[in-house]
């Protein structure tokens, strides 16, 4: 399968589900917590820790960098591993202050440099870093996570054991598509991933089986079986 079919993927996944709008959140800041809080943990406990930094008046980065990571931590309990997420945190806020918390300047400030100051807060890897820079900064890099990793090795087009960065390149330097696009065509395998590919999928349902590796070996297994029911 050739990697320019990623823009086919992308146009068939649009048209079964539809633009998702994604990623949840009000403001830069908030988006970026979401996404330092949603490493290893479903969106939903996620949405509990923001909840409660919002309760709390603590969605803004001057307030919640007055707290301690001690203080910080009984408030992302939903999240899992609170007492790691919330050091994570103080060392985003440590580093956003030498921005004076303002999310305005660092959208001047050139992409792939960005993306390397990000990489260098301990507990920020590209994954959430890449989230950070496409939803909350709108600066055009692909993020690939699990969900990814697993529908496009299921698909033929890679593997599923490349390096992060070999993955993501093949997307940046194949896909084309606007910054929006590159927001779409995330969620999209997100919904699709957790739908229709899942961990056991449900070839018969995916709006991609006509070009899908995995739907072959689907529709072979299926055939085998059909084939054995009638000769017991």
């Amino acid at each position: 399968m050739k990697p320019i079919a990623l823009n086919k993927i992308y146009n068939d996944l649009l048209n079964c589900y539809g633009k998702q709008y994604w990623w949840p959140g009000d403001t830069g800041f908030e988006i970026a917590i979401g996404a330092i809080l949603t490493q290893s943990v479903s969106w939903r406990n996620v949405e509990t820790a923001i909840s409660t930094l919002k309760s709390k008046g603590l969605l803004e980065p001057e307030l919640l960098n007055l707290k301690s990571a001690e203080e910080i931590a009984p408030l992302i309990r939903s999240t899992g591993y609170y007492n790691q997420k919330a050091k994570k945190v103080k060392n985003f806020l440590n580093w956003l202050h030498g921005y004076n918390f303002s999310f305005d300047c660092l959208k001047k400030i050139e992409s792939s440099g960005l993306r390397d100051e990000l990489l260098s807060i301990n507990g920020i890897g590209p994954e959430t870093a890449d989230s950070i820079l496409l939803y909350a900064l709108s600066k055009q890099f692909f993020v690939i996570d699990a969900y990814t990793r697993r529908l496009f090795a299921r698909i033929g087009i890679i593997s599923g054991t490349e390096r992060y960065s070999e993955i993501q390149d093949l997307f940046h330097k194949n896909f084309n598509g606007t910054i929006q696009d590159y927001n779409e065509y995330h969620a999209l395998i997100v919904i699709h991933a957790k739908d229709v590919c899942k961990k056991r999928s449900i070839c018969s349902k995916c709006c991609l089986k006509d070009f899908c590796k995995a739907n072959i070996i689907y529709l072979d297994d299926s055939a085998r079986s059909e084939k054995i029911s009638k000769k017991d």
